[in-house]
């Protein structure tokens, strides 16, 4: 069965999205402070993470921080919060989508899904060879990136950005491309691939290589493969 952690201080709140998530045939697990939430996402492994931002103990950010230092399950991040700068933030800080109450139990459970079927996706990757170009590698089954032989840290949807974009080397992706094939859903707007777009960017460009990912304004990126020096003669 499918593991759910569902955290959330709001007592009711949180018993209908245990009640939902049942219907749903997954196995929910619920904290109400961010102290729980830790201890559990370590004890439990859930498959998936449903996180509140205000949190008794601490708060949604910390959370969602430490989670990542031991945890690839995907995290979704629940806020009564609209304004721009706390999505960012969750986002950069490993957070892979949000939902913005009231939500819609419809929408949430559409993000659930597509969260867990790009997992699943993921981990039908996991043979795939590892796929280089110029010194970058981009190991599917390890989930590393190696760049000029040093390994290079990638958040969870990082990577899976980075390596849909080798996989389409010179090729312009358009936003609605890459939300669908790295995110699965359309429940996400195209700040989230630019967010993304701009760290990936920045880890690139931190290494001095050569290699770069291109704005197509109007349109979406492309990842450049640098051309290389012809022979002297």
């Amino acid at each position: 069965m499918t593991k759910i952690l569902v955290v959330e201080d709001d007592r009711s709140l949180r018993d209908a999205l245990t009640y939902n998530l049942r219907r749903e045939d997954y196995t929910p697990i619920t904290a109400e402070d961010a102290e729980s939430a830790l201890i559990l996402a370590r004890q439990e492994s859930p498959d998936l993470i449903l996180l509140d931002l205000m949190l008794p103990r601490g708060n949604g950010f910390d959370v969602c921080r430490s989670i990542r230092a031991f945890s690839t399950a995907p995290i979704i991040i629940m806020t009564a919060r609209v304004e721009d700068v706390d999505r960012v933030v969750g986002l950069e800080i490993g957070a892979d989508d949000y939902v913005t109450k009231p939500f819609a139990l419809r929408e949430l459970l559409a993000r659930i899904k597509a969260n867990l079927r790009r997992v699943a996706m993921d981990r039908g990757l996991e043979d795939e060879a590892p796929i280089e170009h110029d010194g970058l590698v981009v190991d599917p089954r390890g989930r590393k990136v190696v760049i000029d032989g040093v390994q290079i840290s990638f958040q969870p949807r990082e990577f899976d950005l980075l390596a849909y974009f080798v996989r389409h080397p010179d090729t312009v992706l358009s936003r609605g491309r890459l939300l669908s094939a790295v995110w699965g859903h359309e429940f996400v707007g195209e700040r989230t691939v630019d967010v993304h777009v701009r760290r990936v960017r920045a880890k690139l460009e931190g290494t001095g290589h050569s290699q770069a990912i291109r704005t197509v304004h109007g349109v979406g990126y492309v990842f450049e493969i640098a051309p290389k020096p012809s022979p002297s003669s």
